[in-house]
């Protein structure tokens, strides 16, 4: 995860480091070369490739103006399905927006809810208590949920196969289409994939909603081998020295523990006085010290504090970090999308 990734990274090493005699047990039905990424876990692979429920996956093509009324036919005739075990069949449906999820809820009528982080505590509680009750046929929701609330449902619609404005990856795929058909309640699994034949979301992701379809489920899930940048390397760089107390051999440890691989951040962080070096110790600053506290790498640090030497209210401040960290977020997906861009053309020279 671009987001939590290094910092999961970063906890495990100092864990590790912190309690060397604790078992550590990692769960995942969706990584890509288990085998390596056990080796640099140090751990024991122990790997189970049956499912108890049968998955069936689907992929329709059609229109976009026809995916509401396909997906009100398809949870309808679900809702009438009752298993051997006793529970009626229901659907998750995954799109890529918030105001999307209401239209489709909208739409299929009262035994159906949106279901997103825009809701209340309450609105989101009285949906998982509804569903889990049977008394909805389905729950829409956005694709940044997928991994998230446990809805036991029989059958999965993707409305859309992306994630705001950028597709998905197999990864998260394989992670959304496994919700369907739980052992405890279903007999069958089932994931349809409506895709609407050149349709996109975003004129700098390359692609269409088709083959991007094709690339989901024919696709294999990449190995965990991040590399952190700068600004994610120097925030678990101070963390890891908090742990070991700033003994330059322990910290040499922890950052070997990692999964990702660290850049060399200390220059860099002796350069702007954020720490210094005494023999074999590394000295941490106090603002070093509110880096590894509040996760905040070297480069955010730098800009709060030229901005609280131009600004004197923090709401402005708060403000400026904002904007500038949505306009890094563009920037970093247009980059991203022109990369692929450049691959897939390649594909097609050779």
């Amino acid at each position: 995860d671009p987001d939590r990734g290094h910092r999961l990274d970063g906890l495990v090493a100092r864990l590790k480091y912190l309690a060397p005699q604790a078992q550590f047990l990692y769960l995942s039905a969706t990584i890509g070369s288990p085998k390596t990424l056990a080796k640099k876990l140090n751990c024991q692979l122990v790997r189970y490739d049956d499912r108890p429920v049968a998955l069936e996956r689907y992929l329709l093509f059609t229109e976009r103006k026809q995916k509401i009324p396909t997906i009100k036919k398809l949870t309808t005739e679900e809702y009438t399905n009752t298993s051997s075990k006793g529970f009626r069949g229901q659907t998750i449906i995954f799109t890529n927006a918030r105001a999307r999820c209401h239209t489709i809820a909208d739409a299929l009528g009262m035994r159906a809810a949106a279901y997103h982080a825009g809701l209340s505590s309450q609105e989101r509680r009285d949906v998982e208590t509804r569903f889990l009750g049977g008394k909805l046929m389905a729950v829409v929701t956005t694709a940044a949920l997928g991994a998230g609330v446990d809805f036991p449902a029989s059958q999965v619609i993707f409305d859309a196969l992306a994630m705001g404005r950028d597709w998905l990856s197999v990864q998260e795929f394989n992670q959304m289409a496994g919700r369907a058909g739980r052992p405890d309640f279903h007999d069958l699994g089932k994931v349809v994939l409506l895709a609407e034949p050149g349709g996109s979301y975003s004129r700098e992701n390359p692609y269409t909603e088709e083959e991007v379809a094709m690339r989901l489920l024919k696709g294999e899930m990449e190995e965990v081998a991040p590399v952190h940048d700068l600004e994610q390397s120097s925030e678990e760089y101070v963390a890891n020295a908090v742990a070991c107390g700033g003994d330059e051999a322990d910290l040499a440890r922890i950052n070997t523990m990692m999964v990702g691989s660290l850049e060399p951040v200390l220059p860099e962080l002796v350069a702007h006085r954020l720490v210094q070096k005494k023999g074999t110790k590394i000295e941490l600053s106090p603002l070093a010290r509110v880096m590894s506290e509040h996760f905040i790498g070297i480069e955010r640090l730098l800009e709060i504090m030229r901005l609280v030497g131009e600004m004197d209210n923090p709401l402005d401040i708060i403000a400026e970090l904002e904007s500038e960290g949505m306009e890094k977020e563009e920037t970093q997906k247009k980059e991203k999308g022109q990369k692929l861009h450049g691959h897939k053309k390649g594909r097609g020279r050779r």
